[in-house]
Formats: structure tokens, sequence, C-alpha cells
């Protein structure tokens, strides 16, 4: 093995969630490495920088809706011709944070779907379509999932103890972990369907991970003291992990879920 295989240059990346605290880092990092990047996200573009890269294309699209994903590969294709990678990376906290974070025993049906829609049922129309492209392509792809610690371990619910995010009082509700266990789930699944088309599929398992512009004292405290490495990840240190995925030093790898939580799930 050679570093060479570690290289994403001029690799088609699709990412969505791209306006999120992690996708900004990510469409950062790959065009860094010359990789060119789709971005895909249901608010208008903000990331000005990027937007004068070249290799870097943003289309608004509701990823819920398949006509609407459907029209902007077509868009995506048009520029770049192919897809190599797609990181499926958006999820929500839905708009109304206080039936987000409402209690289990009053938790509303309707809030329920609406996370399910954006953390799971989209990962699943972008893997469908995304990769149905995959298939036409020699070399297959990689399709990358960003679950969530909580996909494979249950919160501690005493970090969560008088902590506000963007002052509502915070928690970790029921939708959250179900949704991103079957992030985890699909990704195995997904792994064996297609692995004899070349088409690799992994999942990155983080930990918190540092937004300090929503989250409280009182909640970094907390969550601090159970990491074994003792803070919140930062955006960029997950971003090697997911780059590596995408790389073709990570040929034999598929169905694997990649923990990065800082030591949070030893215990």
């Amino acid at each position: 093995m050679t570093l060479s295989e570690f290289d994403i240059s001029g690799k088609v990346i699709l990412i969505t969630g791209c306006n999120g605290l992690l996708g900004r880092s990510l469409v950062e990092e790959c065009l860094k490495n010359n990789a060119k990047v789709a971005g895909l996200d249901l608010e208008a573009s903000h990331n000005m920088a990027f937007d004068k890269n070249e290799n870097f294309i943003y289309v608004k699209c509701n990823i819920k809706n398949e006509l609407e994903i459907r029209k902007a590969l077509s868009k995506i294709k048009n520029q770049f011709k192919r897809f190599d990678v797609l990181i499926n990376n958006a999820a929500t906290k839905t708009e109304n944070l206080k039936e987000f974070f409402r209690k289990f025993e009053d938790y509303s049906l309707d809030t329920w779907q609406e996370v399910m829609e954006v953390n799971l049922n989209s990962m699943f129309l972008m893997s469908k379509l995304v990769g149905k492209e995959f298939l036409n392509n020699k070399n297959g792809g990689s399709i990358i999932q960003i679950s969530s610690i909580y996909g494979i371990v249950s919160p501690d619910f005493d970090i969560y103890k008088n902590s506000k995010y963007k002052k509502e009082i915070m928690s970790s509700p029921a939708v959250y972990s179900a949704s991103k266990a079957g992030v985890i789930g699909l990704t195995k699944w997904l792994a064996g369907y297609w692995g004899k088309k070349k088409i690799k599929v992994n999942c990155i398992v983080p930990g918190g991970i540092e937004d300090s512009s929503n989250q409280d004292s009182t909640f970094t405290k907390n969550y601090n003291k159970k990491v074994p490495l003792g803070r919140l990840a930062r955006a960029e240190e997950i971003i090697p992990a997911i780059l590596f995925l995408s790389s073709d030093a990570s040929s034999y790898i598929t169905g694997q879920s990649l923990v990065i939580d800082g030591g949070y799930s030893i215990r």
C-alpha cells in the first residue's frame, strides 16, 4: 500500500446536510483534498467561500422528496458526469425544539415521523438512487452513513440535567436513538446486498460534537465527565475517518461501524 491510495483527488463526493456542523467541515476538507464536491441541503447555501470553488456545486434539495433528489442528482451529474462517494450526513432535531425534546410519554407521532423522515428515510432514498448510479460505475462506489453513539448505547440521562440547547431544556429523545440505530442496520443490510457489485457501505458513529453556539456549559461539563478523553469531539476530528472510507485505502472494508467517541462507549 502507498499513500496514493488515501488520495481522494478527482473523486465526486455527494454530501447531504452540507450546511450543518459536520457538513461544512466535510465540504471544506474534501475540497482541500482536491475532490469534486456536491453539497445538498434544504437551506439556501451560506458557504460563500465554497460557492466560488469550481470543484463545488450546491443544490438546494429536500432529501425527504424522491423527485427533488432525482432532479438534484441529474443537475450534479450534468456537471461532474458521475458519482463516486455518497456521504449520508443530514439529520434533524426539527424546527420545534420543544417538541423534539418532549418527554417520551407525551411525544407526538408527528414529531417522531418528522425526525425519522430525515434521519433514516432520506438515507434510504439517497442510497437507493445514488446506489443505482454506482451500479453503472466500473469501480462501484462508496456510501458512508453518519449515525451516532446513541445508535449503539443508551443515553446517560444524567448528562442532560439542567442542560439547555438553544435555550430549550435539553434531552436525548427515543426517536433519535431509534433513527440512528436504524442507520447502522441499514448500513449492514446494504453492505451485504451490494458487496459483489463493488459498492462499499460503512457507518461513522460519532460521540458528542462540540457546538458551543448552541450547547450550554452545563451540558458540556456533564458530558465531559463521562468521556475518558475528557471532552467533546471537534467536528474536524471526525473527518479523517470519512476521508479514509472515501479513499481506495478502504477497499476491503464494508458493513462496518467506526466509533469515534473519545471512549464514551467503553463504559
